[in-house]
């Protein structure tokens, strides 16, 4: 694996592509903001439930932690906005309520979590990509498929026993979401909601490369 995946990479249906293919904006901010977050990695939607704080979580975990949240922000704001635009219907809008609280929920607990160490929330363009059902589930599909490859990534980074096990049962809940969203777009039957044998674990570097180029984190 290359050692920069692009989103040509992930996108496999090319919804993504398709909606930027008209970005020129510099993300050198973006990807300055990150790398002063992420430190040692990315990992998304962990949480230690029990900690009331970021005081007894090591600088490191508290970095990778508010990584977590700025991408736990993106997949939020992704699914509440597609549900503000009110083109999702039967399964699909099914599944973008249950997502988008899943999401929110894991905002909300990260937040807690890191108290006053939380990073603050960024603002997001979502290019076009939540005004349809076609584009709003082949990028879901990115962000959820994206999210599992880079949490699995990390999981070795992290220091604390009781956010390593967190860390576990979200990924099993973010893996259901990729394979939901892939069935759905299948229809049971075109693309297969576990497609491979083994998934493959993306690195900090890799994902920045894929989420900076779909230019959907403004600031």
């Amino acid at each position: 694996m290359p050692d920069e995946l692009m989103i040509e990479d992930i996108d496999r249906d090319g919804a993504v592509a398709e909606a930027t293919a008209e970005l020129k904006t510099n993300r050198s901010g973006l990807f300055r903001r990150i790398g002063l977050l992420a430190g040692g990695g990315l990992v998304a939607g962990i949480v230690p439930m029990a900690l009331s704080g970021a005081q007894s979580t090591s600088k490191n975990d508290v970095k990778i932690l508010n990584y977590a949240l700025t991408l736990e922000y993106l997949e939020s704001a992704f699914y509440a906005e597609a549900l503000s635009k009110g083109k999702l219907s039967g399964s699909v809008l099914n599944f973008a309520q249950v997502v988008a609280r899943h999401e929110a929920e894991h905002v909300s607990a990260l937040e807690a979590a890191l108290g006053s160490a939380a990073t603050k929330k960024p603002s997001f363009d979502f290019k076009g990509t939540t005004n349809s059902r076609k584009t709003f589930l082949s990028t879901a599909k990115v962000l959820e498929d994206t999210g599992v490859s880079a949490y699995q990534g990390q999981a070795t980074e992290i220091d604390s026993k009781a956010i390593l096990a967190t860390a576990g049962s979200i990924l099993a809940v973010e893996a259901r979401h990729a394979s939901w969203v892939r069935n759905i777009i299948g229809g049971g039957k075109e693309l297969k909601p576990a497609p491979d044998v083994l998934n493959p674990a993306l690195s900090m570097k890799q994902v920045l490369a894929a989420v900076g180029d779909t230019g959907f984190i403004k600031s």
